[in-house]
């Protein structure tokens, strides 16, 4: 045996006596070399270790931005790089955490059982509590009707519905009438209705609130320089030497970040993004409510001002009967009574005039305030033209004295206009619920409601805030900016509700019983589009089949008045069988414009129930344009 194996067996190496001690011996003199080789280097350039923190803590906020964000949380996971100094956020050097030159990185060689805190961290930062949205039942329990009962009226083969979406433009669905004048009140009402002007401002204050909420999930930064000059007392502590009286120059720079663990920021931006969507569908409601009463209005003014040719006609042709039932009374033909009942109807038929122009007024002043313009400015000239085309329409007997030729295809045209009901497109319930706005804005505020409680169940949760403040503080302005002048802090803080008096419980009550109200102003609100669409669908039907039948008695009543005059200038009948005939055909002639009217009123109102949103078809088109 050598005198070496001797002294082993004698003295035997440290890794041969504990093997488990001399590596942790080791490691520890590694990072006892490591702190003071940092040291050194940290004392020789105090602007390398001040970078060396800040560039620590900034790699924290990256890393965390990284995994705030589902889409980038598997590349954050491999790129982490965590930079403390002198376990500024508590962590250690262990096997996952090897310490280099750089600070501290994740250790490549670490064990799969090493990355379980990151995934932990990676799966917090990305969840947001809170039920995900599904649009409920529209009917609750109750079935969508597979076709509305009065569908079949309408000929769909002519128009063809676009893609049916309710934040589409609504498109120029009044040119189906082919009226030049309505065209350009439609015109001037989208452009300078300020009901519409609200309505987009509102949508501009919801895409404002979308940007706010969406401000979240940045980092804020402020800074508030201040100056002070004061004095400290002298008797402030035993150990105080006198008083003093010095300057303050501050600088500073905060910076707060609130980690979106929970996803109450993501669903607050969930919660305002429906609600933009809401408003922008509350735009296209108004502009589409707005356009039909536009067009509702026209067609009543334009009513009276048929009413009104008619009265007047007929208060020459009564005039006629009078001075005809005065020159037979003179002649011994008539009696007083006679004279008496024409005077009566002569005086009736006047006072009916200032009431239909009363009518007229008031639905040219709405007309004004729809399109944006002051109404004692506002007209709408009254041209033989349009008078002859509607009593052509309606087959109102024109006077010799009425000189005016009718346009060719006038005619056509307006029979068109008031028979437009039977060829507008009814959609299937179902597509309905994509086509009307109203329905649409409803059904984004059930979404932002339902992101409200994602937003109030968020709030029984901690909240992790990190806060840093840096910047410059000295008693003279000369050395205000001085390296030596800086200060700093940073670190995070963690708010956790521990007894909020059930204000927490209380708002998360309120939040689903407001999901519920939206799901039940949902409901209701395609319960009146399906009303609307069938009351409508009604209207065309009924009204179409009153106004033949009322054309047909129009015709009868003159006939009538006809015969009554020939048989009163005979001296067969009295003038009172001729004033029954007239009061009749003068009522059956105002009931039939009346009907045309409300037939062309009851169009508009069917394209608003459907919620607009159709494109011709080319036959029709050539149609129109023959």
């Amino acid at each position: 045996m050598t005198d070496d194996m001797k002294s082993e067996i004698r003295n035997p190496k440290p890794e041969t006596r504990n093997p488990n001690r001399y590596e942790q011996r080791r490691r520890e003199d590694g990072k006892k070399r490591m702190k003071a080789e940092i040291g050194k280097a940290e004392s020789r350039n105090p602007k390398a270790r001040a970078f060396h923190s800040a560039s620590s803590y900034f790699c924290f906020l990256l890393s965390t931005f990284l995994l705030s964000s589902s889409r980038l949380r598997v590349f954050a996971v491999s790129l982490i790089e965590l930079r403390p100094l002198k376990c500024l956020f508590g962590f250690r050097a262990s096997d996952f955490l090897r310490p280099s030159v750089f600070g501290l990185r994740i250790s490549s060689a670490a064990s799969g059982a090493s990355l379980v805190p990151i995934a932990v961290i990676a799966a917090l930062v990305g969840c947001s509590v809170g039920p995900n949205y599904h649009r409920p039942p529209v009917l609750g329990t109750n079935a969508l009707p597979a076709a509305f009962s009065g569908a079949g009226a309408t000929n769909t083969g002519v128009w063809k519905p676009a893609q049916p979406s309710a934040h589409l433009p609504r498109g120029s669905w009044w040119e189906i009438f082919g009226d030049p004048d309505l065209n350009r009140f439609e015109a001037l009402a989208t452009t300078n209705n300020q009901q519409l002007a609200a309505a987009y401002a509102n949508f501009q204050q919801a895409r404002a609130l979308v940007n706010i909420a969406q401000a979240g999930y940045w980092p804020q930064l402020s800074t508030a320089p201040s100056y002070l000059r004061e004095r400290t007392s002298a008797n402030q502590s035993r150990l105080s030497g006198g008083s003093s009286t010095f300057n303050s120059f501050i600088m500073p720079l905060d910076a707060s970040w609130e980690l979106d663990l929970w996803g109450r920021v993501r669903r607050q931006v969930e919660s305002t993004g429906a609600r933009m969507t809401a408003s922008a569908d509350d735009l296209e409601s108004s502009k589409l409510a707005i356009q039909a009463e536009v067009a509702s209005d026209y067609f009543n003014l334009r009513s009276l001002d048929a009413q009104d040719k008619v009265l007047q006609e007929t208060v020459v042709a009564y005039r006629r009967s009078l001075e005809l039932t005065q020159n037979r009374r003179k002649g011994g033909i008539a009696t007083d009574l006679d004279v008496s009942q024409a005077e009566t109807q002569l005086a009736s038929a006047e006072a009916q005039i200032p009431a239909v122009q009363l009518q007229r007024a008031k639905f040219l002043h709405a007309l004004a305030v729809l399109c944006g313009q002051p109404a004692p400015t506002f007209d709408i000239s009254v041209t033989k033209s349009t008078l002859a085309v509607l009593a052509a329409i309606i087959g109102l007997p024109l006077p010799a004295t009425f000189d005016v030729n009718v346009p060719e295809g006038a005619v056509a045209a307006g029979e068109r206009a008031i028979d437009v009901g039977s060829r507008i497109p009814v959609a299937v319930p179902s597509e309905l619920l994509e086509h009307r706005p109203d329905i649409a804005a409803a059904e984004r505020l059930m979404a932002a409601a339902n992101a409200d409680v994602g937003v109030a169940c968020a709030a029984f949760y901690p909240s992790v805030t990190i806060n840093g403040l840096a910047g410059f503080q000295s008693v003279s302005a000369s050395t205000l900016f001085n390296w030596e002048s800086r200060f700093w802090s940073v670190g995070p803080t963690l708010s956790l509700p521990l007894f909020t008096g059930g204000r927490n419980r209380a708002q998360l009550a309120a939040a689903r019983a407001a999901y519920d109200v939206t799901v039940a102003n949902y409901r209701q609100t395609v319960l009146s589009a399906f009303q609307d669409v069938e009351d409508q669908l009604a209207a065309q039907r009924l009204l179409a089949q009153q106004f033949e039948k009322e054309s047909a008695a129009l015709k009868s009543s003159r006939r009538t008045l006809d015969i009554s005059m020939t048989k009163y200038k005979g001296g067969v009948i009295t003038y009172l069988e001729v004033a029954i005939a007239q009061s009749s055909s003068l009522a059956h002639e105002q009931t039939v414009i009346q009907l045309s009217a409300q037939r062309l009123s009851a169009a508009v109102s069917l394209i608003k129930a459907l919620g607009a949103g159709w494109a011709a078809d080319a036959d029709q088109v050539a149609a129109q344009k023959e």
